[in-house]
């Protein structure tokens, strides 16, 4: 069956306060648009139509990338006026489904089955029960159960206020004859704006059977005006999120205190803390645990590693049984073999540090090679940017970097090479030798301290 989406994404979100569109605002990392986006995407459209308008060119900007056609509403004349402004791209033949760019969380599950019950030609009416239904129009069905009309809170008499389900805004239709009902919309109305929601009416009266599909949840159908409900929305989709990895086996220490902004995959008997934020693609292993606080992104960890708490894994990926942190940084570029330690306040960025090797303590290990059982004593630091340039160090298996020490790179240190705490290394330091660099200690006899002049 043909397919054509539309989202309605003109809305300018005045009640946000934000210079940002409304369909900019970023649910779980992400803009709310690009969520509805991805979702249209599942349902493999012949073509997904978004209808701009205010901040229509951040928008386009900030989803350059995104596979669907732009539409502009130059005016927002309201939902019906919104729709009509894609019809023209969209072939006769087409079903057309109508998502909203501010109603994220809808499933592919429920708007699949809302695709089937209106089949190739019919019309199709997603909508919900709710405990409190007050302010929303309601869904008016006759004796044998079809919708009939949509009659408005302010319109309803007492007996259709007491109806529970409401209309959600979200509906798919035949292009030839939503294109016609559009163009008869009529706007006289208070806000002078075409609604969509009068087609339904107008289906009603062409005999055209209105399928109603009611959402298995709440959830699904909220929109977002404010960031009261943007917050509820970020909640109902963390604990959906976290849900999920616990039935894959993951075990959280408080699922509500467990941020997904991304796709994680995970293998069997992980554990995660509390204030843990993945962002991006995320790979962790058999039996790997993560502390508290900790910020993952984009990063595979192998099997049997520990992340201590309070650590940031950027763009980085680290192999099997390493320990990190606690307090560590990973920058972009970092790669650990198998068995690696990394300690508290070590800092390692664009470098790879092989199998067995460990920092434990106070370094940073920056455009480096480090090659099998190094041990990196504490406040060691590979010198590698001059004031205009970066220079790679190379370090030897079985080197042993003493405390303190500064290698200047570029620079090479031998395998099993030795360098003394304290010194600073600027030339190549060879193969199973020990390298100093130091000053010579002397004691001043007769020296005084300084002293503050009195005031």
């Amino acid at each position: 069956m043909p397919l054509s989406i539309v989202i309605l994404a003109a809305g300018q979100g005045k009640r946000m306060k934000s210079d940002l569109p409304k369909v900019l605002q970023p649910l779980a990392g992400r803009p709310l648009l690009a969520h509805v986006i991805d979702t249209a995407r599942a349902l493999r459209a012949d073509a997904i139509h978004v209808v701009h308008g205010h901040g229509g060119e951040q928008v386009k900007q900030a989803l350059a990338d995104e596979p669907v056609n732009w539409v502009l509403q130059a005016e927002q004349l309201g939902t019906g006026h919104a729709v009509a402004q894609a019809m023209p791209s969209i072939p006769d033949d087409h079903q057309v489904l109508i998502l909203y760019g501010d109603v994220p969380l809808v499933r592919q599950a429920t708007l699949e089955r809302l695709i089937a019950e209106a089949g190739p030609q019919g019309f199709g009416l997603l909508t919900v029960v709710l405990a409190d239904p007050s302010g929303y129009g309601r869904i008016v069905r006759d004796n044998a159960g079809n919708v009939v009309r949509i009659v408005e809170q302010k319109d309803a008499n007492t007996k259709e206020r007491a109806i529970p389900e409401i209309n959600t805004g979200l509906m798919i239709g035949p292009a030839r004859a939503l294109r016609g009902w559009l163009a008869a919309l009529r706007n006289d109305n208070s806000q002078g704006e075409y609604y969509l929601t009068d087609v339904i009416v107008m289906a009603v009266r062409a005999n055209m059977k209105v399928n109603a599909v009611i959402t298995p949840t709440e959830a699904e159908v909220l929109g977002v005006n404010d960031k009261v409900q943007l917050a509820r929305l970020e909640a109902e989709l963390r604990a959906e999120r976290a849900n999920a990895l616990m039935l894959q086996g993951v075990t959280l220490a408080d699922p509500a205190r467990v941020d997904i902004r991304g796709e994680v995959s995970v293998g069997r008997d992980v554990f995660i803390d509390v204030n843990v934020v993945m962002v991006g693609k995320v790979e962790l292993g058999d039996r790997v645990r993560i502390g508290p606080n900790c910020y993952l992104k984009d990063c595979s960890i192998g099997a049997d590693t520990e992340v201590h708490p309070s650590c940031v894994i950027d763009r980085t990926s680290i192999g099997a049984r390493a320990s990190i942190g606690p307090f560590a940084r990973l920058r972009p570029g970092a790669e650990l073999h198998d068995d690696v330690h990394i300690g508290n306040f070590v800092e390692v960025k664009n470098s790879v540090i092989g199998a067995g090797s460990k920092a434990n303590h106070l370094t940073y290990l920056g455009d480096a090679t480090v090659g099998r059982k190094v041990n990196v004593g504490a406040g060691s630091v590979t010198v590698n940017y001059d004031g205009a340039n970066k220079w790679r160090t190379e370090i030897g298996d079985n080197a042993f970097i003493g405390s303190g020490s500064m290698l200047v790179a570029p620079i090479k240190i031998g395998a099993g090479a030795n360098t003394g705490a304290g010194s600073t290394i600027t030339k190549d330091a060879p193969e199973g030798k020990l390298t100093l660099a130091r000053a010579r200690q002397a004691t001043i006899e007769g020296w005084k301290r300084p002293e503050k002049k009195p005031k």
